[in-house]
């Protein structure tokens, strides 16, 4: 390693006044983009960044990630925000400072990969719009799927950086796929799984064999990332990826400041103003950070999750695992899950847990935890495995496990043998269909873009967008005042004064005060009754402190026979307000459910969304036979028909969200 690379002391000047650095240490900062990804379920709204927008801009940093990875998913399906506007947006503040944005190869900022045509379209509108930097990475570290993305780049005079994801099969760097001749220029560690001597090794072997800089970006979830940047800063690493401190640490990364003070005074000094970072961090904390807090993790006292070295699980793909599971009244699953993390990983060739790859293993986990039984393994296998074995996402780190294969690709519409050659070659171009499928609704190439790479839920967008349907209220942004009001609720409950009593006075204990024990299931209660001029009245009813003894018997009178009354004229019941149906699960025919007696339903055996009905009323269909195609965790699930016979009710459409148990459909 060359002397310009190794980290000295220089002389320290304390009235203040800092030299400039021989090799300043360069920062891409990510609070706009992977920062609030990992914390905050990337629910940051374009307009909590404008606040600091032009302070940002002043710090010096290499590059500011504003755009791409789950970005463009959650702002037009969850925040009702267009994608295109936040990179227009920003740069109206931001003017000095490289925007970068984190690019999924061929598959984009999707969930699987996409035509030429689209892939082409796409990098272009990403560089009119403002995106200097594309950091560019394949879930699969398979470098066809850069061969459309990379030409587009260069020819709209962009920066590009090939990114590679790392992962492991031991505990540290070795074995048989992931060893020191499988890694090269930009490292991307998006679990934390990434030792500090293992950096050492790694960062200073690839400065010996390339002259191009590294780049290190490593999550903080493990608590090793903030020792893994300072060894791979004394191994010659040229950038590095932080957050500003309220954003910083547990599964996001680790916090711009700390390396500030550590690198001062040295010749990889970042010349940052702390009094700068300062005022920005005041800012996030009073007034962004409050409207966010409540999708943090506040289950866990520590900061750090040790138990990723074990399971790999990146911190965005726990968050979203956790809440599947949870909202499939399954969360008691977990440790399940867990144990089948690693096999689904070994069956589907030791992928890199980063996305799409690690929801689509997550997803499959949690099928085979769900629906398999000591009969049949993978009985659910999602649309997205089922294309990975058949090649659409590119080779695999090592083989896919051929019975698992075999079973994936029975009856797959491309055919039962996998491909070979860049998955792009066999992708029909999808533009001019996506066009057609939004005329009239789209209005340019940025609003056909949206829906080319989201069906659904990018035609519910647009439909927002232009006012052809109302958005749900859950899309609509938080406010420090909404933040205060949940406070004080909260306050309240704890208090006991969540519901107002008018206080009033107790009459006085007569000497006619009589007591009685009232059980009510497993407790019971002292209540006193005094006559007062006549009949006996309830005056007060007391909880008692214990609960009845297990032993303890307790004598129920037997219910009287009651005679059937005699038949009265019906009169029309008044009508009863029904209460609203949240918007989440707002359906065509608000049907939850469907007697058996009528047929058999089909029901969601988990939530999600719909994507399509592969049949209509009045179709015939076999058990076994795909009806639905149901969106969940972003994987889709082909349900079958459980029962053969006609299709005799739809409940939903396409784009409606369901509850788990929901009949989706009726067969007779």
């Amino acid at each position: 390693m060359s002397d310009h690379n190794q980290v000295k002391i220089t002389k320290m000047d304390f009235s203040g006044e800092r030299t400039k650095a021989e090799n300043p240490l360069k920062i891409q900062d990510l609070t706009f983009r992977d920062g609030q990804q990992s914390l905050f379920a990337t629910r940051g709204r374009t307009e909590d960044m404008i606040p600091i927008a032009e302070m940002m801009d002043e710090v010096g940093f290499w590059a500011l990630e504003t755009w791409g990875g789950a970005t463009f998913d959650a702002m037009h399906r969850f925040l009702n925000e267009d994608p295109w506007e936040r990179i227009r947006t920003l740069k109206r503040y931001i003017k000095k400072t490289r925007f970068s944005m984190l690019l999924r190869g061929q598959n984009l900022v999707g969930y699987r990969n996409y035509a030429d045509d689209v892939a082409k379209a796409f990098v272009e509108r990403a560089a009119h719009n403002g995106i200097d930097i594309f950091r560019t990475f394949d879930a699969l570290n398979d470098y066809r799927n850069f061969e459309t993305v990379f030409p587009v780049i260069k020819e709209c005079g962009k920066h590009f950086q090939g990114c590679i994801c790392y992962s492991l099969t031991e505990r540290r760097m070795g074995g048989e796929v992931y060893n020191l001749e499988y890694y090269s220029i930009c490292i991307k560690d998006m679990a934390g799984l990434m030792a500090p001597y293992d950096a050492y090794v790694l960062v200073k072997a690839i400065k010996e064999a390339v002259s191009v800089p590294i780049h290190l970006h490593s999550h903080f979830t493990s608590g090793m990332s903030s020792m893994t940047h300072l060894k791979a800063v004394e191994a010659g690493v040229d950038i590095l990826g932080t957050c500003m401190s309220p954003y910083g640490f547990r599964s996001s990364h680790p916090a711009l400041g700390p390396l500030v003070m550590t690198l001062m005074g040295t010749n990889r000094d970042t010349g940052f103003d702390i009094k700068l970072l300062s005022s920005i961090n005041a800012i996030l904390e009073k007034e962004i950070l409050p409207k966010y807090r409540y999708l943090l993790d506040d289950t866990k006292v520590s900061i750090i999750d040790t138990n990723v070295l074990v399971h790999q699980i990146p911190g965005g793909m726990l968050s979203n695992l956790v809440n599947q599971l949870r909202e499939m009244d399954a969360l008691d699953k977990l440790d399940k899950v867990y144990a089948e993390l690693p096999k689904v990983r070994e069956d589907l060739g030791q992928v890199p847990l980063v996305t799409p790859m690690s929801q689509i293993v997550a997803t499959q986990a949690i099928n085979n935890v769900l629906f398999d039984d000591e009969k049949e393994r993978y009985k659910m296998i999602t649309a997205q495995v089922k294309d990975l074995c058949y090649g659409l996402y590119g080779k695999t780190p090592a083989p896919i496990n051929p019975k698992i294969q075999k079973k994936a690709l029975k009856d797959y519409p491309g055919g039962e043998k996998p491909i070979t050659c860049k998955p792009a070659k066999v992708i029909k171009p999808e533009l001019d269909k996506a066009k057609e499928d939004v005329k009239g609704l789209a209005a340019d190439l940025e609003d056909v873009l949206i829906y080319a790479l989201y069906p659904v839920t990018g035609k519910r967008f647009l439909k927002w967008k232009y006012g052809k349907e109302e958005p749900p209220k859950e899309v609509r942004p938080r406010t420090l005042e909404d933040v205060k009001a949940e406070q004080e609720l909260i306050k309240k409950a704890r208090a006991g004064k969540l519901v107002e009593k008018k206080e009033k006075a107790a009459p006085s204990k007569g000497n006619n005060l009589r007591k009685f024990n009232v059980f009510i299931d497993d407790e019971y209660f002292e209540v006193g009754v005094e006559e007062v001029g006549g009949s006996p009245i309830v005056s007060y009813v007391q909880q008692a402190q214990s609960q009845i003894p297990a032993q303890q018997p307790v004598t129920v009178a037997p219910s009287p026979q009651v005679l059937p009354a005699a038949p009265q004229p019906q009169v029309p019941a008044a009508p009863v307000e029904q209460p609203a149906v949240p918007a989440k699960f707002t359906t065509t025919a608000s049907k939850k459910a469907e007697s058996d007696s009528e047929g058999t339903p089909l029901k969601a055996p988990m939530p999600g969304i719909i994507v399509s009905y592969k049949k209509q009323v009045g179709d015939s269909v076999n058990t076994g036979e795909t009806v639905v195609i149901l969106e969940a965790m972003k994987m889709e699930n082909a349900l079958p028909s459980p029962a053969g016979g006609t299709i005799k009710s739809i409940n939903f459409a396409g784009g409606d969200s369901v509850a788990r148990n929901d009949v989706l459909c009726v067969i007779t």
